[in-house]
């Protein structure tokens, strides 16, 4: 149960359990924050009028980046293990 609900999920996207706290901790935060603008804007439309398409904006391109990151990391592994 224990290795179910804190290992393997970070194991599936490359992370250790840490790693992928931090990670998923900072963008949960971030939904909030662009939410919390969200939620001014409604009120108040002339204010913080992209705060919530900005930060979809930022988070998609930020686990985009991850993405592409760790496929590359993983390519320059498997070529050094193929030269070796």
């Amino acid at each position: 149960m224990f290795k179910r609900l804190f290992i393997d999920h970070p194991r599936t996207v490359e992370e250790t359990y840490a790693e992928h706290f931090v990670f998923a901790g900072s963008f949960g935060l971030k939904m909030i924050w662009g939410g919390i603008g969200a939620v001014i804007h409604a009120i108040i439309p002339g204010l913080c009028i992209t705060a919530g398409s900005e930060m979809i904006k930022t988070l998609n391109k930020t686990i985009v980046d991850q993405r592409e990151r760790k496929r590359a990391a993983t390519g320059e592994m498997h070529s050094i293990e193929y030269i070796i």
